[in-house]
């Protein structure tokens, strides 16, 4: 199973039946094609819909997620403008919010919007939904392409949220994001507790017992 597949199964199983969920840009849209069984949600996307659901059939230009990929609309779903879908957001009606990360911290710090140097279309809702959402998930693979931990003692690029992190869900592992700091929830099969540490420059405790992520 490859690393993005790991992380959207995992993530999936978080939904409950009935959850407004907003999902992020990449591997957090991916976590919509593995709902458990009975679990419907209903999905939000800041540019102005909730009802969302995987594309099904020919696209329509005007049907489009946040992040510009076609998607469609089930049934009783809703379209509107950008004032009525950050109401919805700053309000406290989205249960949860599943977003990617360039870096995350011990302290629950988000960076996610903004490499210095590098051309920045626009922050997004990133920051309005870790600060309405009620659970934020960090989804991303545990480190990135060159092999560098992103889940560091303190993030050094400009922060999205303080804070405001719950779960961080990776291919290797799940993170718990409590006040005293990172407790290692779960391990991916076939990794151990010393394969995380290998490739995490946070530090975090251990819970006992560590259960092994649920894939099915």
């Amino acid at each position: 199973m490859d690393a993005k597949t790991i992380i959207a199964k995992r993530v999936s199983q978080e939904f409950q039946d009935g959850n407004v969920v907003n999902l992020g840009i990449g591997i957090p849209t991916l976590a919509a094609d593995f709902l458990p069984e009975g679990v419907r949600v209903i999905l939000q996307s800041e540019n102005g819909f909730v009802g969302l659901a995987p594309l099904d059939g020919p696209p329509n230009p005007e049907l489009v997620n946040a992040g510009a990929k076609p998607v469609s609309i089930l049934p009783g779903g809703a379209v509107f403008d950008s004032a009525m879908s950050f109401a919805i957001i700053r309000g406290g009606h989205v249960d949860i919010t599943v977003l990617g990360a360039l870096e995350v911290d011990q302290a629950g710090n988000l960076a996610n919007w903004m490499v210095p140097g590098k051309l920045v279309p626009g922050m997004g809702g990133a920051m309005d939904l870790v600060s309405g959402a009620k659970k934020v998930i960090v989804a991303m693979e545990h480190t990135s392409k060159d092999g560098a931990a992103k889940i560091l003692k303190q993030c050094t690029l400009p922060l999205t949220g303080q804070g405001v992190i719950d779960l961080i869900i990776t291919n290797l592992c799940v993170f718990e994001v409590v006040e005293a700091g990172l407790v290692l929830k779960e391990l991916a099969p076939e990794i151990s507790v010393d394969d995380v540490r290998a490739k995490t420059e946070a530090n975090f405790s251990v819970a006992v017992p560590v259960l092994t992520m649920n894939l099915a």
